[in-house]
């Protein structure tokens, strides 16, 4: 799909999703078509809005006032635009959590602000809440991001200038990437050094320039037996001693925690949680700096019973976020 229908697309979604009633078609012709001749206006609107729909978008006609024949409007309810309560198992739900990482970064951040930027500018009166449906958030801020997951997505070499951590010096590397994980807070790329011949663990932010694609795409096979992530840790964190912990997460959520717990328990008869809502108890083992991060990205919906040393570190971070 061009660039430039892709952004009409959206801009028309976001347009009729954050409408608080119906949008006159000469309306939504100004704000988005303003350019376009009547006919190749009628033309694009119709297959713009048969696009959407076949996509899943419930686009409704409506009247502005149903005491009066006027003219016909268009909108998106947010009801009818959200999906339905959806019921998943632990590991569906952590694939489910790993794609929306990727989802969550600069590309389509921008894409969404920039279509509000126009619409507001244009003067059409918005409902920003409604943008909850389809707002992504900035999670990936290395540049080098979009080139390293493409690289993966493709099996593409890559070139790039890298800095370590003890040289002012950025040098060539020559990678074939497996794949891109984010560690302590930070994205990592895991691949075959070509120049070493032998894997290695890479830092986005350290990346010095712009990564560049240098080859084929399918020109490489990822290891069927590699696991990027446990490469990283072992790289990044060896021999780190891994503690038991419990914690507390409410019902419904946790679910990449739940994943690596060894016993999930209910609550004791008449035992209560952090507030009034429902919750189970999690036992694991994991070093207690790597457990504090992921307990923190589950907000309140994680409470550490023990050990006190993880408590104390969440709790130390927290501070921290405050002051």
């Amino acid at each position: 799909m061009a660039a430039a229908k892709t952004e009409r697309l959206m801009n028309l979604l976001i347009m009729l999703l954050v409408q608080r009633g119906y949008v006159a078609k000469g309306r939504i012709r100004e704000l988005l078509y303003r350019d376009s001749s009547d006919e190749a206006f009628e033309r694009m609107f119709e297959r713009d809005k048969e696009e959407l729909r076949s996509l899943g978008v419930p686009i409704e006609t409506g009247s502005f006032d149903p005491l009066f024949d006027d003219e016909q409007g268009y909108r998106i309810s947010p009801d009818e635009f959200a999906l339905p309560p959806i019921e998943l198992t632990a590991d569906e739900a952590a694939v489910v959590g790993l794609a929306t990482k990727v989802w969550e970064h600069a590309r389509l951040a921008e894409a969404t602000t920039e279509a509000v930027r126009k619409l507001t500018a244009a003067g059409a009166e918005i409902d920003v809440a409604a943008l909850d449906l389809v707002e992504p958030r900035l999670a990936a801020e290395e540049p080098s991001f979009d080139v390293f997951l493409e690289a993966v997505t493709h099996r593409i070499p890559v070139r790039f200038d890298y800095r370590t951590s003890g040289g002012p010096d950025a040098t060539p590397r020559h990678l074939q990437p497996w794949g891109v994980v984010r560690f302590s807070g930070r994205w990592y790329v895991v691949g075959h050094d070509l120049d070493k011949d032998d894997r290695r663990v890479f830092r986005l932010s350290r990346v010095s320039g712009t990564a560049q694609l240098a080859g084929q795409p399918g020109s490489y096979r990822i290891p069927a037996d590699v696991d990027v992530r446990a490469i990283a840790r072992a790289t990044l964190r060896p021999d780190r001693p891994a503690d038991p912990a419990t914690l507390l997460v409410r019902a419904g959520s946790g679910h990449t925690l739940r994943r690596h717990a060894q016993r999930i328990e209910p609550l004791a008869p008449g035992e209560r949680g952090p507030d009034d809502g429902a919750w189970e108890r999690l036992h694991l083992t994991a070093p207690p700096d790597d457990l504090a991060a992921e307990v923190l990205a589950h907000g309140a919906d994680v409470f550490v019973e023990s050990p006190e040393e993880l408590r104390r570190t969440v709790i130390e971070r927290l501070e921290g976020v405050l002051a």
